[in-house]
């Protein structure tokens, strides 16, 4: 902030306090377009990244400022090819970039922890879990309830340190893996599982060799229908040729063609309700936490 701007001279801080003010508006005015764009949308599509390697996250965001376009980011803590993970210091501007822009944020686990099975252990349910990060990633694991409960929780409430505002009382388990057992301990504790569309499986994971970008896109233009949940990453280490930027933009360009719109999960009709009336209650960590 301004606080940290060298004051050495009037003239320097002068101008560099209006660009920051002026970036400040800027976020202000696009945030408050993308609020309009949601309101007027009648035929709404679901846009959804989860996280990656963030390699691409740039340039995605790039497509989606320039398209006018919401999407809601689910996240956990996973490796990136630059900096701390993806919810490390590194990436904490472009978080908070994304927020000012009007986008909705919610958990991914904290450990992009798979569900393998349900386990009953006497009276105590527990899950069979292998988190693909963190200081446990690869090992089989059982967890309680309450475990998956503060693994969800934790990421919900990085993000809320990132962002400044409080994510969706949403999650999506990795891999989109649940139970019927999974989904309801979650919802206990105040997250409601958010899967996607068959249409909305846009393949940016599978192979480029036997999915090639172009053969992808045509796909999605064919199948998209108004209402499907669309589920992409911020990049994916195994595909060669990436999806994201090179399929993004002719994608949303195209929909749009078709009459389509873009919301944030905040809009669904099998979400809002849950939305407004189960916010979350997050204590705030102190920085050593976070």
């Amino acid at each position: 902030g301004l606080a940290n701007r060298p004051t050495g001279c009037g003239h320097w801080t002068m101008r560099h306090a209006f660009e920051w003010s002026r970036g400040l508006l800027v976020g202000a005015l696009w945030a408050g377009s993308l609020s309009a764009v949601a309101a007027t949308c009648e035929k709404p599509v679901y846009l959804t990244f989860d996280t990656g390697h963030m390699g691409v996250a740039p340039l995605i965001a790039e497509v989606l400022q320039r398209q006018h376009v919401p999407v809601t980011f689910f996240a956990a803590h996973e490796k990136t090819r630059e900096g701390d993970g993806t919810l490390g210091q590194h990436w904490a501007p472009w978080w908070r970039a994304r927020a000012a822009e009007g986008h909705a944020f919610a958990s991914h686990t904290w450990d992009h922890a798979y569900w393998r099975a349900d386990l009953q252990e006497g009276e105590v349910l527990k899950f069979r879990i292998r988190p693909s990060a963190g200081d446990q990633a690869g090992q089989t694991l059982s967890w309680t309830a309450a475990q998956y409960c503060d693994n969800l929780r934790q990421a919900a409430q990085r993000l809320q340190a990132l962002t400044g505002q409080a994510p969706l009382p949403l999650f999506r388990a990795p891999g989109g893996k649940t139970s019927p057992r999974l989904i309801e301990a979650a919802r206990q504790c105040g997250f409601a599982h958010v899967g996607w569309s068959d249409a909305g499986f846009l393949g940016d994971e599978l192979s480029s060799a036997t999915h090639p970008n172009a053969q992808l896109l045509q796909k999605a233009l064919k199948t998209i229908r108004a209402g499907d949940i669309l589920m992409a990453h911020l990049g994916i280490w195994s595909r060669q040729d990436p999806w994201a930027p090179a399929v993004l933009e002719p994608l949303i360009v195209g929909l749009k063609a078709r009459g389509l719109c873009f919301a944030t999960l905040r809009e669904h009709p099998a979400y809002r309700d849950w939305v407004r009336q189960r916010p979350l209650a997050l204590p705030v960590l102190p920085d050593s936490r976070q």
